[in-house]
């Protein structure tokens, strides 16, 4: 298969003044490999973005550097938090007879049953793996079938995936891809609301009942008064 190219020059302008690049339309980046000095290039903004769209970091591309090429794969990709745009990116020169490892991004194929007949609804908690192959071998993404799951809980694990034989995939087997729950329709999850209000109601009721009310005073119970000792009559009163 005919590999991408892209068409990088080495680049002068280092640290924050990369920034006066971008404004210019210009990626900053770096190779770098195994026993390989890094080397500071920069590619044009609108061929990066157009390569990366169609290879993302698992795709080989060769590199044009002052007429030689270099293989690589794209890694690092740097996104302004705002605009989404790349900021800087580096290439990873690899060699073509020594296996590498990366993240590949999981595809779901079909619909899940469960799905279309209302049972459940599907939930995907894990949306990359990590495998190992060379790197022409290196898959552009794994492929999850998931039209036969059809009741709840069924799932389908990392363990589960069918990989070809010259990709070893590295992340847990038990670590579940996607999997079944029960379906929470609008009017129960109205009705779950509506309870918890009552409920949250009820309990700040019960608890302004405990503390008495402002101005209220608070009183001790009252003691049953002691008896008090009965004179006796003075010595006179009795002689009367």
């Amino acid at each position: 298969m005919k590999r991408q190219k892209l068409a990088v020059e080495p680049r002068k302008v280092l640290g924050k003044k990369v920034k006066k690049l971008r404004k210019e339309g210009v990626l900053p980046a770096n190779i770098y490999g195994k026993n390989i000095k890094s080397i500071a290039v920069q590619v044009p903004l609108k061929e990066f973005e157009k390569t990366y769209k169609e290879v993302g970091e698992t795709g080989l591309i060769d590199l044009e550097l002052k007429g030689e090429l270099k293989p690589v794969l794209i890694h690092n990709v740097q996104l302004d938090h705002i605009t989404d745009l790349p900021l800087h990116t580096d290439f990873y020169q690899v060699n073509l007879k020594e296996k590498v490892k990366t993240a590949v991004p999981l595809i779901l194929v079909g619909e899940a049953k469960a799905v279309t007949d209302k049972v459940g609804i599907l939930l995907q908690p894990l949306s990359e793996v990590e495998v190992e192959a060379l790197p022409e071998d290196l898959p552009e993404n794994v492929e999850v079938k998931v039209d036969y799951l059809a009741n709840i809980d069924e799932q389908i694990t990392v363990g589960d995936l069918k990989v070809p034989q010259e990709i070893t995939v590295h992340t847990d087997p038990s670590q579940v891809i996607v999997k079944v729950t029960e379906l929470v329709s609008k009017e129960a999850e109205e009705q779950a609301a509506v309870e918890a209000a009552a409920a949250a109601e009820a309990k700040a009721e019960t608890a302004e009942g405990e503390v008495p009310a402002e101005g209220a005073e608070v009183t001790a119970e009252a003691k049953p008064e002691e008896a008090k000792p009965v004179e006796e009559p003075k010595q006179e009163e009795k002689q009367q």
